[in-house]
């Protein structure tokens, strides 16, 4: 062996060493880790994968068992770890010391989460009590919500012990409640990024469920009932997402006229969107429902855009956001919207720049507008894979609805200002 070989040979044992010392030491951040942020007082668990190293960092939250809204960048050097989310505009920051990250989940303007993550252990997940009763199915959750909703859907996917569930509001659902059966409870949790939830679930002697509810808004129980033992109280059901918002006026076309991210005004009345179908979408970067709503409007706009469909975003954000417009780009850049996105205001503006709705209080809604120029549905919210065969209906129906406003051949007026 000649003398470049043999110091090859020593270089790579060096460097299999460091890297068994890093792997030792616990310095290296790339696998899967066992993570909580804590909301309300609550530390809710979820999991987190990371890889890479130094300047090329990357991670992936779950939504159930898919991995879901990758990092845009990070970097992992001398035991900091900074990873960036542009289209929520959040990072997490932390420090690996012992085998453990700690630091915070920083949602912007001042507000952060605490984070903290060990090494993921299988072992701990394969740990759950076998005799878990059978709540199966869909549930009403009873509530009295600020905008006017009696109930929400509890939806449950059970295997044995394990539970995958989603609460369904009339805007939409918390993305997959995640966990098992201990103790005479259901130990739920859910977090990939923007909306931390944590519900304990105990069976109740007569039935009903009790849920007891951490989130980024508030803490609270509530009750879940079977809908046929709800129907059989008198309470009412779940909002229907086609009847909570309306026109005042259906006689007269939905009216908008809004600056794209370039500044360039466009109207209900520009030619591009006459006798067409136009689905007007009330969306923001900010809200969790209209990130699982996007792929779904790009998906039909590639599909049915040389058909006639339009689609037209209309974007409300935070005043700070509207500054620099970063997080609505990075929103548009995900998931590859082509169709119009307009930015219509602040928030609160809601009601102001769309006066023509009648309850208009969630993101996302969407007006369904027929090729005459008038407004022939809304539908408030919208679903996630987690709500299991509501999403499904939901988007056949919305499907279905296009298919019928795209086969209709009407004479058509422009429409007024």
């Amino acid at each position: 062996m000649n003398i470049t070989s043999s110091a090859k040979l020593a270089a790579a044992a060096v460097l299999a060493s460091f890297a068994i010392t890093l792997l030792a030491s616990g310095q290296s951040v790339e696998g899967t880790w066992d993570a909580t942020v804590t909301v309300n007082n609550v530390s809710v668990p979820f999991r987190i994968e990371i890889d890479g190293t130094g300047a090329e960092v990357h991670s992936y939250f779950f939504d159930g068992d898919d991995r879901v809204n990758p990092s845009n960048s990070g970097t992992f050097q001398n035991g900091s770890l900074v990873l960036n989310f542009d289209s929520y505009a959040t990072k997490l920051e932390a420090t690996l010391k012992d085998g453990t990250l700690s630091g915070t989940y920083d949602r912007g303007s001042g507000s952060a989460y605490a984070f903290q993550a060990k090494r993921h252990d299988p072992s701990l997940a394969a740990t759950e009590d076998q005799h878990a009763p059978d709540i199966s199915g869909l549930w009403e959750i009873q509530v009295k919500s600020p905008k006017g909703e009696s109930a929400w859907h509890f939806v449950v996917n059970q295997t044995g012990a394990k539970i995958d569930a989603a609460i369904l509001r009339v805007d939409g659902d918390t993305g997959t409640l995640s966990g098992k059966f201990k103790d005479g409870r259901f130990f739920l949790s859910h977090f990939t990024g923007e909306r931390p939830f944590y519900v304990e679930v105990t069976p109740q002697s007569d039935g009903s469920l009790q849920l007891q509810v951490a989130s980024f808004h508030d803490a609270q129980t509530l009750v879940a009932l079977r809908p046929t033992d709800a129907r059989a109280k008198n309470l009412a059901p779940p909002d229907d997402p086609t009847e909570h918002t309306k026109l005042k006026d259906p006689s007269q076309p939905l009216r908008f006229s809004f600056p794209d991210v370039t500044g360039h005004i466009v109207s209900n009345t520009d030619d591009r969107f006459q006798g067409k179908v136009v689905l007007v979408n009330i969306t923001g970067s900010w809200c969790p429902n209209c990130h699982d709503e996007a792929p779904f409007l790009e998906e039909l706009y590639r599909k049915y855009h040389g058909l006639g469909l339009e689609i037209v975003a209309l974007d409300f954000e935070p005043a700070e956001q509207l500054k620099s417009l970063s997080r609505v780009r990075a929103f548009v850049k995900r998931y590859g919207i082509e169709y119009t996105y307009l930015i219509a205001g602040e928030q609160d503006q809601l009601n102001e720049k769309i006066p023509q709705a009648e309850n208009l209080n969630a993101w996302p809604t969407t007006f369904f507008v027929g090729r005459n120029g008038l407004v022939r549905s809304v539908h408030t919210g919208f679903t996630s894979q987690a709500s299991g065969e509501l999403d499904s209906r939901l988007k056949d129906s919305v499907r279905n609805e296009i298919r019928q406003l795209l086969s209709e051949n009407v004479h058509v007026a422009k429409s007024g200002n």
